[in-house]
């Protein structure tokens, strides 16, 4: 009899234990459900309620291959965006509990609203689905994607005709392009692979493979030490213009109240990074440093002019001198744009 009562207590006593268990995981998926949308900023420090705190002997977070019990957003151990993590939680019971959440940080400072005038429209060959688009003084490089048609072609701003061109092998689907030197650098979407090709006569000079952290080609430019790439995600990727298949670091971009993917043609002009989302009609001016989003320029009406499918949209950023140059996929038109 008396070991029937022992086993009866010891049974109270772990369905309450993991009763505490259950609560504290309800407890800690409702603030994690809560903070999702609202995010973190750089230097903020996670407030896990009481429920948590005081029946943790531990608390750590596993984020990838590390793990920190330092409940601030530090940039050493977050990315901006979103951020898969599980917690981890040693109870003062002696249990281990874990919970997979999602960690969305956040850039401080609202991006502006970066306002424009179009000044100048130049024709555009309607058949090139761009995918890199850079100038030089008047000569316009570009990379026309789709495969069994891709090519790096370059011409006088103003004209379709080109003063040189080079077509890839019919497997390849031409991606992103920038000028580095006396030679263009160019990616491809799925092949794995980049070309390298002399400025002046686009005569191909050699070619190099992704390093393997970069999953696609998307968009590519040239920061006058670095070569930065996209490949669809809201990583952009430092590469060593000498052996493109170093990587050197990556960033995350996101602005004030959301991440950004689907980063696509890309452009560095005077200390900031521009890029292309893809299928929306806006530009995002990012500091490269941090990744985050400090300006948007919003072409929907350029956009609405020229897109009548799902596949003709705005990507193509270049400059002018100070004047940015924006066209689309399949647009017949190439816009010149005053920024104010």
């Amino acid at each position: 009899m008396k070991k029937n009562i022992i086993a009866g207590f010891a049974a109270i006593l772990l369905l309450a234990s993991c009763n505490k268990d259950k609560e504290i995981l309800n407890t800690l998926n409702t603030y994690n459900n809560s903070m999702e949308a609202k995010g973190y900023h750089f230097g903020d420090k996670l407030q896990l309620p009481k429920e948590v705190t005081e029946n943790a002997e531990s608390v750590s977070i596993s984020f990838g291959d590390k793990e920190t019990t330092d409940l601030t957003i530090d940039p050493k151990f977050f990315t901006l965006g979103d951020n898969a993590v599980t917690f981890n939680i040693k109870t003062k019971g002696g249990e281990t509990l874990n919970q997979d959440a999602t960690i969305n940080v956040f850039a401080k400072s609202p991006e502006k609203n970066i306002a424009y005038q179009i000044v100048a429209e130049y024709p555009h060959d309607p058949k090139n689905f761009v995918q890199g688009f850079q100038a030089e003084g008047n000569t316009i490089y570009e990379s026309d994607g789709q495969n069994g048609s891709s090519q790096i072609l370059k011409y006088t701003l103003g004209t379709t005709t080109p003063l040189a061109s080079t077509k890839q092998a019919p497997e390849d689907f031409s991606e992103g392009s920038t000028i580095v030197g006396d030679k263009v650098y160019q990616l491809t979407w799925q092949s794995k692979k980049g070309y390298i090709y002399d400025k002046s006569s686009l005569k191909l000079l050699s070619e190099f493979a992704y390093p393997n952290v970069l999953g696609e080609g998307w968009g590519l430019t040239y920061d006058g030490k670095s070569l930065i790439a996209s490949d669809g995600s809201k990583l952009l990727y430092f590469l060593d213009p000498n052996d493109p298949s170093k990587l050197i670091k990556y960033i995350a971009v996101a602005g004030s109240s959301q991440a950004y993917d689907q980063l696509n043609e890309l452009e560095y002009h005077n200390g900031f990074l521009y890029a292309n989302v893809w299928q929306k009609p806006i530009i995002l001016k990012i500091n490269p440093a941090t990744g985050e989003v400090v300006g948007t320029f919003d072409f929907t009406e350029i956009a609405k002019q020229n897109t009548k499918g799902s596949d003709d949209v705005l990507n193509g950023i270049a400059f002018k001198g100070e004047n940015m140059l924006v066209t689309g996929k399949n647009w017949p038109k190439i816009y010149e744009v005053q920024l104010k």
